[in-house]
């Protein structure tokens, strides 16, 4: 049984809100990538679009947006996600994970692209 927790951050207003996914609907997430959009509905989120941001895993490993898969492989960083540098020119090798949600992921973050008005019909 696979459950994710939702982190969905609210643009407008700087707030977030975390909702719960499990079975059924945390089985629409498995294979979704970062930057891919999805219908908020099935989260209790009626007429907002979200976008995938990133997540991590249950270790607290994030995954990147390069790196393609949902497998877990060792990069030289330089920047963000997974490394910040403290000064010009450091660079690390670091633990990340791929693109793709997987049943290994605990936490997905996202963000609210559309938001549909409560008093208007969509056509």
């Amino acid at each position: 049984m696979v459950e994710f927790k939702l982190v969905v951050s609210d643009p407008s207003d700087g707030t977030s809100k975390t909702v719960t996914v499990s079975d059924p609907h945390s089985q629409a997430l498995v294979g979704l990538k970062i930057g891919d959009t999805l219908n908020g509905d099935p989260f209790g989120l009626p007429g907002v679009e979200l976008k995938i941001l990133g997540g991590t895993d249950r270790s607290g490993i994030p995954m990147r947006s390069d790196v393609p898969g949902g497998s877990k492989r060792k990069l030289l960083l330089s920047s963000p996600p997974g490394f910040k540098p403290r000064e010009d020119g450091e660079r690390k090798r670091k633990l990340v994970r791929g693109n793709m949600i997987t049943e290994d992921i605990v936490q997905i973050n996202a963000v609210i692209v559309k938001k549909e008005e409560a008093g208007k019909k969509s056509e």
